[in-house]
């Protein structure tokens, strides 16, 4: 167990006893004396309120009624903060009502002349999705489908979902495993591996009626979901060198089942290995309209002769 995890569960094995000892921390927590004495002052340090009674049978307890420390920001905190709120504005996020009352929280702890700094950031820093005519710091109210936050929910419990999913005209049902959520063209989807068929499925949110647990009587194992996915994987026909301005571009944007591997240590070379199913037209304009995005600093190793074709009469568009 890490010490910063380890810290943590020792504040809340304290916080729920009248008093303790030492004794009983190293053996809760199967660490050595020093340890639990070094961990019991970090703690301390960090403002919860312990008192040490002296004697054959002391230890420490919890003062009660005690006032911990005010949090205090420093101004370039209260900036990245905020910074980080108008930079996703209007990006559809979970939570958005949740972050709406922090950024009014937080608003209400500054001083006057921090809220004038970020009234004036506001007005000047733009980010894709801000709308410049409106200098409301609060404006935060794009929220997302009223399903996404019910789904982070049920998953931080359980990852094995039933998803009921509109189809035009009807509603059905499918029981997944869930591998990712993720936000992909201003859109969330899901990408899960049905229970039934065995097979990945991605869905849209927005198409999203409802979302509960799977029944556990009707599950795989996850080593079975496991092998059922590493049968899957179908082989690798694109290899791409990337150059340091392709890897610039590369972490702007890419498509989320790809991804690199850096060749050397400071990260300026690049190797990027995938399959791009050629028989699908989405994913086969997808894929070469974001080869484009990259740019000319790539080295092609091994590429489909569909992809090779597309490309050539692409850039024959723009030669005289």
């Amino acid at each position: 167990m890490k010490k910063v995890e380890r810290i943590n569960i020792i504040m809340r094995y304290i916080n729920n006893r009248a008093n303790f000892t030492i004794a009983e921390i190293m053996r809760e927590f199967n660490i050595s004396r020093s340890t639990a004495i070094r961990d019991i002052r970090e703690i301390e340090a960090m403002g919860m309120p312990l008192v040490a009674e002296v004697g054959r049978d002391g230890g420490y307890f919890v003062m009660n009624n005690s006032v911990l420390p005010t949090v205090r920001f420093t101004d370039n905190e209260i900036k990245a903060l905020f910074i980080a709120f108008m930079a996703t504005r209007n990006q559809q996020l979970p939570y958005l009502k949740s972050r709406q009352s922090l950024a009014e929280k937080l608003l209400g702890l500054i001083s006057e002349n921090q809220q004038d700094d970020l009234v004036l950031l506001n007005g000047i820093l733009l980010f894709e999705g801000n709308n410049p005519h409106n200098p409301d710091l609060l404006d935060l109210s794009d929220l997302p489908h009223p399903m996404l936050e019910k789904l982070i929910q049920t998953l931080l419990l359980d990852r094995y979902l039933l998803v009921s999913i509109q189809e035009e005209k009807e509603i059905k049902s499918y029981p997944i495993y869930l591998l990712h959520l993720y936000r992909e063209k201003s859109q969330w989807q899901i990408e899960g591996l049905d229970l039934k068929d065995e097979k990945r499925r991605i869905f849209a949110v927005d198409n999203l009626t409802d979302v509960k647990p799977y029944p556990a009587t009707k599950r795989l194992s996850k080593k079975k979901i496991l092998e059922k996915l590493s049968q899957q994987e179908e082989a690798i026909n694109v290899v791409l060198e990337l150059g340091p301005k392709a890897i610039a571009q590369f972490k702007k944007y890419h498509p989320l089942k790809v991804s690199i591997a850096y060749t050397n240590p400071y990260q300026t070379t690049a190797i990027l290995k995938t399959y791009i199913n050629v028989h699908q037209p989405e994913e086969l304009t997808e894929i070469i309209n974001w080869l484009l995005f990259l740019g000319g600093d790539i080295k092609v190793r091994e590429v489909p002769e569909e992809i090779l074709a597309v490309l050539q009469e692409r850039l024959g568009l723009f030669c005289p």
